[in-house]
Protein backbone atom coordinates (compact mmCIF):
# COMPACT_ATOMS: atom_id res chain seq x y z
CA UNK A 1 0.00 0.00 0.00
CA UNK A 2 2.52 2.33 0.77
CA UNK A 3 4.51 1.58 -2.54
CA UNK A 4 1.07 2.39 -4.15
CA UNK A 5 0.93 5.55 -2.49
CA UNK A 6 4.55 6.94 -3.28
CA UNK A 7 3.90 5.76 -7.23
CA UNK A 8 0.24 7.68 -7.54
CA UNK A 9 2.18 11.04 -5.21
CA UNK A 10 5.36 10.72 -8.06
CA UNK A 11 2.77 10.55 -10.82
CA UNK A 12 0.51 12.95 -9.85
CA UNK A 13 3.61 15.78 -9.34
CA UNK A 14 4.77 14.21 -12.86
CA UNK A 15 1.50 15.62 -14.07
CA UNK A 16 1.81 18.95 -12.01
CA UNK A 17 5.15 19.61 -13.25
CA UNK A 18 3.74 19.02 -17.34
CA UNK A 19 0.97 21.50 -16.17
CA UNK A 20 2.97 23.87 -14.83
CA UNK A 21 5.41 23.52 -17.81
CA UNK A 22 2.89 23.90 -20.42
CA UNK A 23 1.22 27.07 -18.48
CA UNK A 24 4.71 28.60 -18.27
CA UNK A 25 5.40 27.68 -22.44
CA UNK A 26 2.06 29.56 -23.64
CA UNK A 27 2.66 32.35 -25.87
CA UNK A 28 1.30 35.98 -24.17
CA UNK A 29 -2.00 37.13 -24.03
CA UNK A 30 -1.66 40.45 -25.61
CA UNK A 31 -3.77 43.04 -25.66
CA UNK A 32 -3.16 44.64 -29.09
CA UNK A 33 -3.29 42.31 -32.20
CA UNK A 34 -1.14 39.33 -32.29
CA UNK A 35 0.68 39.38 -35.83
CA UNK A 36 3.90 37.09 -34.71
CA UNK A 37 4.38 35.33 -38.16
CA UNK A 38 3.16 37.65 -40.84
CA UNK A 39 5.12 37.59 -43.57
CA UNK A 40 5.08 41.27 -44.41
CA UNK A 41 6.73 44.40 -42.76
CA UNK A 42 10.27 42.88 -43.57
CA UNK A 43 11.89 46.64 -43.32
CA UNK A 44 12.00 49.81 -44.92
CA UNK A 45 15.39 51.74 -46.16
CA UNK A 46 14.13 55.52 -45.25
CA UNK A 47 16.27 58.76 -44.27
CA UNK A 48 16.05 59.70 -40.93
CA UNK A 49 15.39 63.55 -39.48
CA UNK A 50 19.28 64.22 -39.05
CA UNK A 51 19.78 62.55 -42.72
CA UNK A 52 21.47 59.53 -41.48
CA UNK A 53 20.18 56.49 -43.59
CA UNK A 54 18.54 53.47 -41.58
CA UNK A 55 16.91 50.34 -41.76
CA UNK A 56 14.96 48.38 -39.62
CA UNK A 57 18.10 46.04 -38.62
CA UNK A 58 19.58 49.65 -37.34
CA UNK A 59 17.47 49.11 -33.86
CA UNK A 60 18.18 45.37 -33.51
CA UNK A 61 18.19 44.93 -29.97
CA UNK A 62 15.34 47.10 -29.02
CA UNK A 63 11.53 47.02 -29.39
CA UNK A 64 10.54 49.00 -32.42
CA UNK A 65 6.88 50.67 -32.54
CA UNK A 66 6.46 52.33 -35.94
CA UNK A 67 3.62 54.34 -36.86
CA UNK A 68 3.29 56.13 -40.29
CA UNK A 69 1.79 59.48 -40.50
CA UNK A 70 2.39 63.18 -41.40
CA UNK A 71 3.17 66.21 -39.74
CA UNK A 72 -0.05 68.31 -40.38
CA UNK A 73 -2.82 65.77 -39.49
CA UNK A 74 -4.76 67.21 -37.16
CA UNK A 75 -5.57 64.88 -34.84
CA UNK A 76 -4.89 60.80 -34.78
CA UNK A 77 -0.96 61.49 -35.61
CA UNK A 78 -0.46 63.94 -32.40
CA UNK A 79 -2.75 62.07 -30.58
CA UNK A 80 -0.67 58.79 -30.97
CA UNK A 81 2.65 60.37 -30.75
CA UNK A 82 1.78 62.01 -27.03
CA UNK A 83 0.39 58.45 -26.55
CA UNK A 84 3.97 56.43 -27.28
CA UNK A 85 4.81 59.58 -25.12
CA UNK A 86 3.25 58.25 -22.17
CA UNK A 87 4.06 54.88 -22.87
CA UNK A 88 8.04 55.59 -22.37
CA UNK A 89 7.01 57.50 -19.18
CA UNK A 90 4.96 54.28 -18.11
CA UNK A 91 7.73 51.88 -18.74
CA UNK A 92 10.60 54.05 -16.67
CA UNK A 93 13.57 52.87 -17.05
CA UNK A 94 12.80 49.82 -19.49
CA UNK A 95 11.73 52.26 -21.92
CA UNK A 96 15.08 53.37 -23.03
CA UNK A 97 14.82 49.89 -24.78
CA UNK A 98 11.93 51.09 -26.94
CA UNK A 99 12.45 53.19 -30.35
CA UNK A 100 9.68 54.93 -31.41
CA UNK A 101 9.81 55.63 -35.30
CA UNK A 102 7.46 58.06 -36.97
CA UNK A 103 7.81 57.33 -40.54
CA UNK A 104 5.95 60.48 -42.95
CA UNK A 105 3.51 59.22 -45.47
CA UNK A 106 3.62 63.10 -46.47
CA UNK A 107 7.22 63.78 -48.31
CA UNK A 108 6.32 66.83 -50.72
CA UNK A 109 5.84 68.77 -47.37
CA UNK A 110 7.52 67.19 -44.45
CA UNK A 111 11.13 67.77 -45.01
CA UNK A 112 13.92 66.92 -43.32
CA UNK A 113 13.86 70.29 -40.85
CA UNK A 114 10.18 69.76 -40.35
CA UNK A 115 10.53 66.44 -38.94
CA UNK A 116 13.55 67.32 -37.08
CA UNK A 117 11.21 69.93 -35.51
CA UNK A 118 8.01 67.73 -34.90
CA UNK A 119 8.97 64.59 -33.97
CA UNK A 120 11.67 64.78 -30.74
CA UNK A 121 9.24 67.54 -29.50
CA UNK A 122 6.79 64.68 -28.45
CA UNK A 123 10.02 62.56 -27.02
CA UNK A 124 14.20 63.46 -27.62
CA UNK A 125 14.49 59.77 -28.44
CA UNK A 126 11.89 59.36 -31.05
CA UNK A 127 12.97 59.15 -34.26
CA UNK A 128 11.88 60.17 -37.88
CA UNK A 129 12.12 58.96 -41.35
CA UNK A 130 11.28 60.21 -44.90
CA UNK A 131 11.81 58.74 -48.51
CA UNK A 132 11.00 60.02 -51.72
CA UNK A 133 7.43 59.49 -53.22
CA UNK A 134 8.68 55.93 -54.56
CA UNK A 135 10.40 55.19 -51.38
CA UNK A 136 7.04 56.19 -49.23
CA UNK A 137 4.99 54.14 -51.57
CA UNK A 138 7.25 51.27 -51.20
CA UNK A 139 7.23 51.20 -47.61
CA UNK A 140 3.84 51.85 -47.10
CA UNK A 141 2.84 49.17 -49.46
CA UNK A 142 5.27 46.73 -48.01
CA UNK A 143 3.38 47.46 -44.22
CA UNK A 144 -0.40 47.41 -45.93
CA UNK A 145 -0.41 50.87 -45.12
CA UNK A 146 -3.22 52.76 -47.19
CA UNK A 147 -2.78 56.43 -47.93
CA UNK A 148 -4.51 58.83 -50.03
CA UNK A 149 -4.13 62.81 -50.45
CA UNK A 150 -7.79 64.06 -49.93
CA UNK A 151 -7.60 68.01 -51.31
CA UNK A 152 -9.44 71.29 -49.17
CA UNK A 153 -10.22 73.35 -51.79
CA UNK A 154 -8.61 74.91 -54.99
CA UNK A 155 -4.98 75.20 -53.65
CA UNK A 156 -2.84 71.66 -54.75
CA UNK A 157 -0.74 72.43 -51.58
CA UNK A 158 -3.42 72.38 -49.48
CA UNK A 159 -4.55 68.94 -48.36
CA UNK A 160 -4.97 66.58 -45.69
CA UNK A 161 -3.46 62.42 -45.42
CA UNK A 162 -6.21 59.67 -45.17
CA UNK A 163 -4.02 57.22 -43.92
CA UNK A 164 -4.06 53.48 -41.66
CA UNK A 165 -3.95 54.58 -38.13
CA UNK A 166 -2.30 52.57 -36.49
CA UNK A 167 0.63 50.96 -35.58
CA UNK A 168 3.78 48.10 -35.21
CA UNK A 169 5.35 46.87 -32.77
CA UNK A 170 8.82 44.55 -33.48
CA UNK A 171 10.78 42.77 -30.98
CA UNK A 172 14.32 42.85 -30.09
CA UNK A 173 15.09 40.74 -32.69
CA UNK A 174 13.39 43.10 -35.54
CA UNK A 175 10.07 40.47 -36.03
CA UNK A 176 7.06 41.95 -36.06
CA UNK A 177 4.85 40.57 -33.25
CA UNK A 178 2.13 42.96 -32.83
CA UNK A 179 -0.50 45.94 -34.51
CA UNK A 180 -1.78 48.37 -32.96
CA UNK A 181 -5.11 49.80 -32.89
CA UNK A 182 -5.29 54.31 -32.85
CA UNK A 183 -6.36 55.54 -29.30
CA UNK A 184 -6.62 52.81 -26.77
CA UNK A 185 -4.38 54.70 -24.33
CA UNK A 186 -0.65 53.57 -23.09
CA UNK A 187 -1.85 51.77 -20.38
CA UNK A 188 -2.94 48.86 -23.05
CA UNK A 189 0.56 49.06 -24.94
CA UNK A 190 2.94 49.59 -21.98
CA UNK A 191 1.50 46.35 -21.00
CA UNK A 192 2.28 44.19 -24.21
CA UNK A 193 5.90 45.90 -24.63
CA UNK A 194 6.68 44.83 -21.10
CA UNK A 195 5.74 41.15 -22.12
CA UNK A 196 8.43 41.80 -24.96
CA UNK A 197 10.95 43.12 -23.39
Amino acid sequence: MKKLLTALSISLLAVLATGCDKLSNRTPAFNNTDVTGLDYAKGFSLTDHTGKPRTLQDFKGKLVVLFFGYTQCPDVCPTTMAEMAAVLKELGPAGKDVQVLFVTLDPERDTQELLAHYVPAFHPSFIGLYGNQEATARTAKEFKVFYAKTPLGDDPKNYTVDHTAGSYVFDRDGKLRLFVRHGQGPATLAADLRQLL
